[in-house]
């Protein structure tokens, strides 16, 4: 029947495990791509620049909107993830409750 409606709590949980995973990845790259992209390291490659205080700030400007962008992406993905988890529980204990109704209609 096309109009029917299933959820398998353990597909959820999987894919609430995916999203923390990439949460996680997500957050350890912008760590490693902060401590790479710092004022301090940008100022250093661009240091020697004739314009170099223009190019050194624009490119800091735009490492840290990555940085604060992708960082959220990061908080969403583990948000993401708990609802999903949260969901997979809450699924998982309304079916065994319809369970236990069945079972107990039954005897």
């Amino acid at each position: 029947m096309s109009g029917d409606f299933s959820l398998d709590p353990q597909e959820l949980a999987k894919l609430a495990g995916a999203f923390a995973t990439r949460a996680y990845d997500l957050a350890s790259a912008v760590r490693e791509f902060q401590g790479r992209t710092g004022a301090e390291q940008i100022h250093d490659g661009f240091g020697f620049l004739t314009e170099s205080e223009e190019v050194t700030s624009a490119y800091v400007e735009l490492a840290a909107g990555m940085v604060e962008s992708l960082g959220n992406l990061a908080r969403h993905f583990d948000e993401v993830s708990q609802a999903l988890k949260d969901n997979a529980k809450n699924s998982e204990a309304s079916d065994e409750a319809l369970a236990g109704l069945f079972k107990g209609g039954k005897t």
